[in-house]
């Protein structure tokens, strides 16, 4: 660290992420739902929780690092046609890093063309299945960001500058946030290896990053303009699982409401339609009601 830079720790400018929310939305959803809808909710409730505990174990690798770092949590980028949602952004002394925050069942084998192998057991039966990669994943998330930073730089040579310079200055990290889950990454290539870790390597791998890096160490101030750039620029998120879900209960409700109504129009004594009629006479002259289409053998009357 450079003679005058004090030093300021980890700093979380956004901590916070939309998943507990939405975790919470779906289980009110839950209650009202369908069994058949309802399995499906639970089933993004459960793949929501995976990810939230896995991002709280790296939000506890993090502020335990001891290192300067401005950390923004769970931001969403668009630009043009292009879009990203970003586990963390963490922008350090001499890199920023883009992690991609995996909390997966089961272990993890990367073979030597670089996919990525998920093996795992459920009530004692074995699955093997292809995933992914959360490497050409973190690739698109990393293109995003440098479209973004791009368009607000106006001045030719500076936009170049930055350009030029890109790769040296952001780092794509998969981080493997389920400490049960083991790595096999034998077979993998070096460049693959060195983009994916375990969640209790992240800090020794940021700093082995910055000791090795060449670049300049960013001022304070640096630091923080480029975090605070990224998350102005964050926007909500619009694949919304809930609202797609909410659409689905909607949908129900209407049709419960149409059969509900269906079934009050057939006659409850002896199953025919129910037709609406007006009385012509006597006291309830001019009201309507429904009436039995098997009338005069059936007399049944439904008061509107």
């Amino acid at each position: 660290m450079g003679l005058f830079q004090r030093k300021i720790g980890p700093v979380f400018l956004k901590e916070d992420s939309d998943v507990s929310e939405f975790i919470r939305k779906m289980n009110s959803l839950a209650e009202e739902a369908s069994p058949t809808i309802k399995a499906e909710i639970d089933k993004q409730i459960k793949l929501a929780s995976y990810g939230e505990a896995g991002e709280k174990n790296i939000a506890f690798e993090l502020k335990n690092s001891g290192l300067d770092m401005y950390i923004l949590h769970d931001i969403y980028l668009e630009q043009d046609d292009l879009s990203a949602q970003i586990d963390y952004l963490i922008v350090c002394r001499k890199k920023i890093y883009v992690l991609e925050c995996k909390n997966l069942v089961g272990d993890i084998e990367v073979d030597s063309n670089g996919q990525f192998i998920r093996k795992y057991e459920i009530n004692g039966k074995k699955y093997k299945e292809s995933i992914y990669s959360p490497i050409t994943q973190n690739e698109r998330h990393l293109n995003v960001l440098k479209e973004v930073r791009k368009a607000s730089k106006s001045n030719i040579i500076t936009k170049q500058l930055f350009l030029n310079n890109f790769e040296k200055n952001y780092q794509s990290i998969v981080v493997l946030a389920n400490p049960k889950s083991c790595l096999n990454d034998k077979y993998a290539k070096k460049e693959i290896k060195q983009k994916v870790i375990r969640a209790d390597q992240l800090i020794s791998f940021i700093k082995k990053c910055e000791s090795e890096s060449e670049e300049a160490e960013y001022f304070e101030k640096d630091m923080r303009e480029i975090a605070e750039f990224y998350l102005a620029r964050s926007v909500p998120n619009k694949s919304d699982y809930y609202k797609k879900y909410e659409e689905f209960l909607k949908v129900e409700k209407e049709n419960a409401i149409k059969e509900e109504k269906q079934e009050e129009l057939i006659c409850p004594k002896c199953g025919s339609k129910l037709v609406l009629r007006t009385a012509k006479s006597g006291q309830y002259a001019g009201n309507q009601f429904y009436g039995c289409s098997g009338y005069p053998k059936c007399k049944y009357i439904k008061n509107i």
